[in-house]
């Protein structure tokens, strides 16, 4: 085969010669019958040959003959039609096929200088003369346009031939609706659009009012053409639409001629007929460019809360509503939005790009050095108690350590599991109190504006109004009548809210109360303070659900809640933290879609343009305008969100059954749009609502994908079924009109935002419902489960420490846990304690990723477990825990900032005491653990992803980053220990929502100072991990198909803990039924060929392009590809009408 290929080559070539040599004598015959020999060897299929001909100058042989031919007269179409077909062939766009059974060509296979080549030999104009005086005979002008379309391809070309009215020449030669000469309408119009690609063109076209005459042209096509036999000419038409609109001047006269109505109303009348989408998808690009870019609907796009830094060299007050408008966008932001868009949290996203891998090898292998004195890192010992030795002591001995720790930790009294107590006794050895504070802190909550402090040191700005010993007891009538005073208008405006709901409990239904809680509250979320009547009944409730969710106590969560500082300062609860989860006894599966959903969705956002009058636009919440006072008129839906975690900014209704949704930004910064947890009240049962998120920041979303929001309904909640569930329809993600204006004077691009739509049908009428992107956890809610676990275990069995590692910038503790097996008193039992090797666990740096938190859940109640595998890991080894690096951002709802508005995760290599604390002194926790010999076998940073399916793990290796790089080291010459795959592959086998297909251990110049590369580079530990977990589902294994859950994500982190015994040989002698158990693999025989692991798909999101992903970027549009064209048959099939010009 490859044989007859080189002697077709060779053939081609000497016929070349030939062929010239017959043109030069004016061998008419001669010239046809190679023209033929040329027609058949460069026929579909022959992508080789015809870069041969290219190669050797078959380009300019052509041209030539072309021009040569053209001189002798008569002129001889025989010759001329077939040589006019050759050029086309040759130099036509790649994407242009020569007939129906041809192949799509990629744009290398062609000669893209065709049209400069004509120019130079005068092809140009022969062709240009020879397609007016062949008028009007059809078959005859249509292989010139053809070759006009072809040269033309070229800007230059296509403006020369501009200049030279070639272009009103073409326009004219179009027609309204016919079915004669349908074969030259076309080449025209495909002419036509590849004139337009010249700016100088589409201006001219501009003032000559083109556009105008195309609309109407194309509304006539589609309106007549009603068999849809002609759709390649409407594509055309709408091509030279889209080239003219690719100028400002130009989208002004499409809007000004109407062209938004004509295209929308034929897009509409396209429906989901398959042959039509070509021209829908085409239509719907040009309405989404020519939609008039607008700014957000607010004076500002920083966040409307701020915070004052510490330390005036760092600190400065971040503009607010008043001070910055939205075309003061720095270029921070945009570097920094390109950087999300690339991808996710610690990962934000691996860069495809190879000149990314680091390859320096001094930095690739681990150099651990401190970063600090070494004097400076003994403040950190008292975060390791457990090395005291205390253990030998008597109790009196473990009391008095207590008191001396008291300032820097949390340790309560030893206690009976709890179930084998009464449900309110154990909060007289616990729960916290200030006597001297009997007042409601909700009601005065202040944003601390205190420097964050170091382990040990708990001063007055730390813990300000709580008591100094954590270990302080009070009797139970203390408890109740502090728990009197600040929960009594809590649990009981409750009440007075969900008497609005229809339940069933008791087969009684609520008596309805029209009353507002508090003045400037539009929201059914419950205060803290005041009188009310339902006493008793809430108390009821509450008593009959406090024992059925594990770990969850309402009166615990409301102390907890109290203490917990915010700097919106809210007042209120929200309803699903308070009264708890429980996962669904089902599993969702994911959100199928429907191919034109997204396109039907734009054009409703389209008819807002169009038809201005049905858009209520009217303003039901905002943030910034406590004032706003809802009507009664039941028209809206009541929304509310200044509570933990909450994030909804403002609620502008659009339509009457539809609402448009901005969040706020994370604090101190304009950036950073995810996250959203806000309440909603005053539906109606049976109605689809559709909320529309406007100011969405990522290009692509899991949302196209089958994710789904979450939502909690009190209705439900109270009738047992207290769950989040997945909800919504119609849910897609797509580029909007809006985006940040002015950037572009100042040299900067413009941020544009992205729309999440979804439709809720609500199963209640005046239910309270609660929305969230995914499943709440705060910061509460963990001090919360921390107390609980501590309180149900046996002391003599698991040793618990509760400490706080600092106080945040907001001044909220960041607690750090410390988990193992108590001693035996015995010296041997405790050399083995010591020995015991440290496991680093933490989680949620980033506020948004609140899965993180509930695998992070899992993993605390797994340790603390009566599982044989939990108490041989706690034989085993020392886990510290930090469960939330940035509480400040949890509890003031951020998606990924701190209150310094910095992205804590790139914090890692340089941390700030006054900035970063949480960061700066777990860094010193882990580097006094090297300092004293003991570096962590493992550390692992718990993340969230929301662009990629399953659980996955990043980790750090030299190999694999230099093979992926193709770097000329010698690889051979290396030592790595290939340890740090043992536990992703242990977690392959056991964990179903884990697959190692997508995990990465590639070193990053751009993720250098993230927890995973500096713990790794710094401190040494060569099993240092990222373990992210998806937002939407599974596409492999036992969930394949499902999206994720609690359960599942709790179980994924208990599954990590399991995964953890693979590291120790020696582990599985400490029990039989550990030997005997299967789900433990065997990985001795599976770490190795690494180097030929591919990492192809590990830059890549999970997904393919969304099936409508023409909606995406239609700022910058693609090339259209041109349809298959046999230009022989054009010819031959030409009608022998008139064409009129």
């Amino acid at each position: 085969m490859i044989m007859v290929h080189v002697r077709i080559g060779l053939s081609c070539a000497d016929r070349r010669s030939r062929f010239k040599k017959s043109c030069n004598s004016h061998d008419l015959q001669s010239t046809l019958s190679i023209l033929q020999v040329l027609d058949a060897l460069l026929s579909p299929g022959t992508v080789k040959r015809i870069n041969y001909l290219i190669t050797k100058g078959g380009s300019e042989a052509l041209l030539h003959t072309l021009v040569n031919v053209m001189r002798i007269h008569p002129l001889d179409y025989e010759v001329i039609l077939p040589l006019m077909c050759l050029i086309v062939k040759v130099g036509q766009r790649g994407v242009l096929g020569l007939c129906v059974e041809s192949v799509r060509w990629h744009p290398r296979n062609h000669d893209k200088k065709v049209g400069q080549k004509a120019q130079e030999v005068g092809a140009l104009n022969e062709i240009l003369n020879l397609m007016k005086c062949s008028l009007p005979q059809a078959n005859y002008v249509t292989p010139c346009l053809w070759a006009i379309k072809v040269c033309a391809s070229s800007v230059t070309v296509g403006a020369a031939l501009g200049k030279s009215g070639i272009t009103r020449f073409v326009l004219n030669l179009l027609s309204p609706y016919t079915t004669r000469n349908t074969k030259a309408v076309r080449a025209a119009t495909e002419a036509l659009s590849s004139l337009l690609k010249s700016k100088w063109n589409s201006r001219r076209a501009v003032e000559c009012g083109y556009i105008r005459r195309l609309l109407k042209l194309y509304d006539d096509w589609h309106q007549r053409d009603t068999k849809n036999k002609y759709i390649p000419i409407q594509r055309a038409l709408l091509k030279c639409i889209k080239n003219i609109t690719n100028l400002q001047k130009g989208k002004e006269a499409f809007r000004e001629n109407d062209g938004m109505r004509v295209l929308l109303v034929t897009s509409q009348d396209c429906g989901s007929s398959p042959n039509l989408q070509p021209v829908t998808r085409l239509a719907t690009q040009i309405m989404r460019k020519c939609y008039p870019k607008q700014r957000l609907p607010l004076l500002s796009l920083q966040s409307c809360f701020s915070f004052v830094l510490p330390n005036a060299a760092h600190s400065h007050v971040m503009g607010g509503p008043s001070e910055t408008l939205q075309e003061d966008v720095a270029a921070k932001g945009n570097e920094e939005q390109d950087d999300e868009d690339e991808a996710e949290n610690e990962e934000s996203g691996f860069s495809e790009e190879e000149d990314d891998l680091e390859t320096d090898l001094s930095r690739l292998k681990p150099n651990p050095e401190f970063d600090r004195p070494v004097e400076e890192l003994k403040q950190y010992e008292i975060l390791c108690p457990e090395l005291d030795g205390y253990f030998q002591g008597s109790d009196s001995d473990d009391q008095s350590l207590i008191q001396d720790n008291a300032s820097c930790s949390m340790f309560f009294g030893p206690s009976a599991p709890l179930h084998q107590k009464d449900s309110r006794e154990w909060q007289r050895d616990s729960v916290r109190e200030d006597p001297e504070k009997q007042h409601n802190l909700f009601r005065n909550r202040k944003p601390r504006q205190t420097p964050a402090s170091s382990p040990g040191n708990e001063g007055e700005n730390v813990s300000k109004g709580l008591p100094k010993n954590h270990c302080t007891h009070y009797d139970k009538a203390s408890i109740m009548n502090h728990l009197k005073e600040n929960m009594k208008q809590g649990l009981l405006n409750i009440q007075r809210d969900l008497s609005r709901i229809n339940t069933d409990l008791q087969n009684t239904k609520a008596q309805s109360v029209t009353s507002e809680k508090y003045a400037g509250t539009p929201g059914p979320s419950w205060a803290i303070g005041g009188e009310h009547k339902y006493q008793n009944t809430g108390n009821k409730l509450v008593k009959m659900w406090k024992e059925i969710i594990p770990f969850h106590d309402q009166y615990v969560y409301t102390i907890k809640a109290e203490e917990t500082k915010a700097v919106s300062g809210y007042k209120t609860l929200a309803f699903p933290d308070y009264w708890g989860h429980m996962p669904p006894r089902y599993q969702e599966p994911l959100m199928s879609q429907w191919n034109g959903g997204q396109r039907a969705k734009v054009f409703e956002d389209i008819q807002r343009f169009v038809n201005p009058g049905d858009v209520l636009n009217r303003v039901v919440f905002d943030t910034e305008s406590p004032s706003l006072v809802m009507s009664g008129d039941d028209t809206s839906l009541n929304f509310f969100s200044k509570f933990e975690s909450g994030n909804l900014r403002k609620a502008i209704q659009i339509r009457k059954y539809e609402y448009d949704l901005i969040m706020n930004a994370d604090i101190n910064t304009n950036l950073h749009h995810q996250w959203f947890y806000f309440e909603i009240s005053g539906m109606r049962a049976g109605i689809p609502y559709r909320f529309n998120v406007i100011n969405c920041e990522k290009t692509n979303s899991q949302f196209n994908y089958g994710m789904q929001p979450v939502m909690y309904s009190v209705h439900e909640a109270l009738c047992g079924r207290a769950h989040w569930v997945r909800v919504g329809s119609d849910i897609y993600y797509y580029k909007n009109h809006y985006c940040t204006r002015g950037a572009e004077e100042k040299g900067q691009k413009a941020i544009a935002y992205y729309t999440l739509t979804f439709t809720v049908t609500f199963q209640h009428s005046k239910d309270v419902c609660y929305l969230a992107y995914h499943y709440p956890y705060t910061y509460s809610a963990l001090m919360t489960h921390l107390h609980l676990l501590e309180q149900s275990l046996n002391p003599d069995q698991i040793y618990f420490k509760h400490q706080v590692l600092c106080s945040t910038l907001g001044g909220n503790n960041c607690p750090v846990i410390t988990i193992t097996a108590s001693p035996e008193p015995q010296p041997e039992k405790l050399q083995q304690f010591w020995d015991r090797q440290y496991v680093v666990l933490t989680g949620r740096v980033h506020p948004g990723e609140s899965n993180a938190s509930w695998v992070m859940k899992g993993t605390l109640e797994f340790l603390i477990s009566n599982n044989p595998i939990a108490c041989c890991l706690r034989d085993t080894y020392i886990f510290k825990i930090i469960p939330m690096l940035n509480p400040d951002g949890v509890i003031n709802g951020c998606h990924r900032c701190s209150l310094s508005g910095e992205d804590l995760n790139r914090q890692w290599s340089e941390p700030s005491p006054d900035l970063h604390p949480t960061i700066y002194h777990t860094k010193g926790l882990l580097s006094y653990m090297r300092s004293i010999g003991r570096i962590p076998l493992v550390f692992c940073d718990y993340h969230g992803h929301s662009r990629k399916k399953n659980v996955f793990m990043y980790g750090c290796s030299l190999k694999e980053t230099l093979w992926q790089s193709k770097s000329s080291i010698d690889t051979a010459t290396l030592k790595e220990d290939i340890g740090y795959r043992a536990i992703p592959r242990a977690l392959e086998k056991i964990c179903p929502a884990f697959t190692i297909s997508r995990c990465c251990f590639l070193v990053q110049k751009s993720r250098e100072a993230t927890a995973r590369v500096v713990v790794w580079r710094e401190i040494g530990v060569l099993r240092s991990y990222t373990m992210e977990s998806t937002y939407c589902g599974c596409d492999q294994g036992k969930y394949n198909g499902l999206q994720i859950g609690t359960r599942e994500l709790e179980e994924t982190g208990a599954k990590f803990c399991t995964a953890l015994l693979k590291l120790k040989k020696d582990v599985f002698s400490c029990s039989t039924w550990l030997i005997q158990n299967s789900s433990l693999p065997d990985l001795d025989n599976e770490l190795h060929n690494v180097k030929h692991m591919s990492h192809s798909n590990v830059c890549e999101d999970d997904e393919p392009p969304c099936p409508e992903e023409i909606d995406y970027y239609t700022d910058n549009c693609s090339e259209e590809e041109d349809d298959p064209i046999d230009l022989t048959t054009e010819a031959d099939e030409s009608s022998e009408d008139e064409l009129c010009c």
